[in-house]
């Protein structure tokens, strides 16, 4: 489920549930591919977890600088994310020079989920979200929700092209492959291995929607019961 509207508590408690689901898939390395998930309940999990965790803010922060002539960077999010201010503290943290301009935009996720994806009510709803944005000069946007790579094209229609959107999933990839290049866990298997598919709930939304952000059938997609979040 969207994790933008949870309360902090709740993000921490799902997240943890979630990855004492997966480590007993035995997994030898988690990525939080939620920047909810990552503002909130990255350390947490770090805390707990006893394989390495890697999450979307850190990566998606470096790549929107290095990406910056500027260095006047937007973050748009969830509310949780922006009122958490993740993006925000790490931007400053890598430059303190770095100008961060924040909105949060809670309606691109149903509107996404829609596939409202070239509609006119969708470019006037970023419109309203993203004038700020305009006003204050920004030549790099950070896309601070997995939902919203999938509405890229409005958004850079209405920021302008000379604006850099900042997909936070691509360095966050890089960053796991280096990992496991670097420490020897890279599966050397020359065998295609497949993608299986966890969700808790509504399934058959599951896969009309991941199957539009990544582009292929969704093919082993498996439905969890509650108990098996909360066993331990």
């Amino acid at each position: 489920m969207p994790y933008g509207s949870k309360s902090n508590d709740t993000v921490v408690e799902y997240s943890i549930q979630a990855a004492n689901f997966l480590l007993r898939k035995n997994i030898k390395l988690l990525v939080v591919a939620c920047n909810t998930a990552s503002s909130v309940a990255l350390n947490e999990l770090r805390k707990f977890l006893t394989v390495p965790v890697i999450g979307m803010i850190e990566p998606g922060a470096k790549m929107a600088l290095s990406e910056s002539k500027n260095k006047r960077i937007g973050v748009i999010g969830t509310r949780a994310t922006i009122n958490n201010k993740a993006y925000a503290h790490e931007l400053k943290r890598l430059n303190p020079k770095a100008k961060v301009f924040e909105e949060a935009c809670p309606l691109f996720v149903p509107l996404a989920e829609e596939g409202w994806l070239d509609h006119k009510a969708t470019e006037l709803i970023a419109k309203t979200y993203l004038s700020e944005m305009k006003e204050n000069k920004i030549d790099s946007l950070i896309l601070g929700c997995t939902h919203y790579p999938i509405l890229a094209d409005i958004i850079q229609k209405v920021v302008g092209k000379s604006v850099k959107l900042v997909d936070s999933g691509t360095p966050a990839a890089r960053l796991v492959e280096d990992y496991l290049n670097g420490r020897g866990l890279r599966n050397q298997s020359v065998h295609h291995g497949q993608s299986e598919f966890y969700v808790s709930d509504v399934p058959t939304k599951f896969r009309e929607i991941a199957e539009i952000f990544l582009g292929k059938k969704i093919t082993h997609l498996h439905k969890v019961e509650l108990e098996e979040l909360t066993n331990e």
